[in-house]
């Protein structure tokens, strides 16, 4: 079963579909090694990496596992990141977040903004009763992200990843549809 990925606006963001134009943004946002800090797995060397990127993202959509929208500003249709919908399991109900933006985004409540349009159309759509997320525990922005939307920490995850021989811990994020608040806008990010 195919999942149609949605365009997706906001105040100040456009979610769409990543397309093939996307290659060098992706390639510089994951070739960035302060950025990816905190990633599970390390930054690319290689520009191919985007070309599998891309092809990830169709396929997913391709197989209805999930939905990885490419995250514009509209003022002036800058990419500033990603972010993405996986693991989606209609049976269950559940599907998991994530997001990357680049380093000149960050600050600016975009990652919350364009998490808060991706969970209004998974819990609208997709009629999700949860939606999960981790992050580095080190990562402490992306946390502030995950709890401003109303992820709830429910655990860690010890020695979850080995990067380039880091060893580091994930927390596990929970949010259910009966604590969604759809109705917060951009200004509370």
């Amino acid at each position: 079963m195919s999942l149609p990925t949605p365009t997706l606006e906001t105040a100040r963001l456009r979610l769409r579909p990543v397309a093939d134009t996307d290659r060098d943004d992706l390639y510089a946002l994951h070739s960035n090694a302060f950025v990816l800090r905190y990633w599970d797995a390390p930054p690319w060397s290689e520009r191919s990496r985007a070309d599998r990127f891309l092809s990830l993202s169709r396929r997913m959509a391709e197989e209805g596992t999930g939905a990885r929208l490419a995250v514009d500003r509209v003022s002036d249709g800058t990419f500033v990141g990603w972010c993405t919908l996986n693991r989606w399991n209609p049976d269950y109900r559940s599907a998991s977040l994530g997001y990357c933006l680049a380093e000149a985004a960050w600050g600016q409540g975009y990652a919350t903004e364009a998490a808060r349009a991706l969970l209004r159309w998974a819990f609208d759509t997709l009629d999700l009763n949860r939606v999960q997320a981790e992050t580095d525990t080190r990562n402490t922005a992306s946390a502030r992200v995950l709890e401003k939307l109303g992820f709830v920490r429910e655990g860690t995850l010890r020695e979850d990843c080995v990067v380039n021989g880091d060893v580091s811990d994930s927390w596990v994020y929970g949010l259910l549809r009966r604590e969604w608040q759809p109705s917060i806008g951009p200004e509370h990010a």
